[in-house]
């Protein structure tokens, strides 16, 4: 797997991190520094840690679904996908708070998809430390980034970016598939 590719995948992932992160910055009426850093720091964390778990976890069971591989990577990123596509149809609650407990949890939320992608990864060639670098800063970039667009322009953007998140996580677990049949 390219460093696009899992770069493309940190972007998909992101995307639930991003829209959390939009209403944070809808919920505060006076934003700064520390707000925008926190759910960077929070999210992007996450979205390092599950992988890595994910993989640890993939690695034990590789030996047992070497022949399937492609297939259950498949099903869990087009789960993901389609999953994130659903949700951004469904109405958030704003929430202003960014208690350690609230964050704990909404960063939790957010990167539940990271652990099942991190299964997928045990599955490919892949540096796993590269792979949660690259997914982790890209949600730490988006996540802040979100803060900020959510404070400055509401959630007009939120939908979109859940359902190009879901897209992109769709793809990708199809590429895998093809791959994994031969086809490509």
């Amino acid at each position: 797997m390219s460093s696009i590719e899992i770069l493309l995948i940190g972007i998909g992932l992101s995307m639930d991190a991003f829209a959390v992160s939009v209403c944070k910055g809808l919920s505060v009426k006076k934003l700064s520094i520390k707000n925008i850093l926190l759910c960077g720091v929070w999210f992007g964390g996450f979205q390092a840690l599950m992988p890595f778990i994910g993989y640890c976890l993939g690695s034990t069971l590789s030996g047992l679904v070497d022949s399937i591989d492609h297939w259950i990577a498949f099903i869990l990123l087009a789960f993901i996908g389609i999953n994130m596509i659903k949700e951004s149809f469904e109405e958030e609650k704003q929430n202003d708070d960014f208690s350690w407990k609230t964050m704990l949890m909404l960063a939790i939320a957010t990167a539940i998809d990271a652990l099942a992608v991190g299964v997928t990864f045990s599955f490919e060639s892949i540096n796993i430390f590269m792979a949660i670098s690259i997914i982790g800063l890209t949600t730490f970039i988006i996540a802040s980034a979100g803060v900020y667009i959510g404070h400055i322009f509401g959630n007009k953007y939120q939908q979109k970016a859940q359902i190009t998140g879901g897209i992109i996580l769709i793809l990708i677990g199809i590429k895998i598939l093809i791959e994994g049949l031969g086809i490509i």
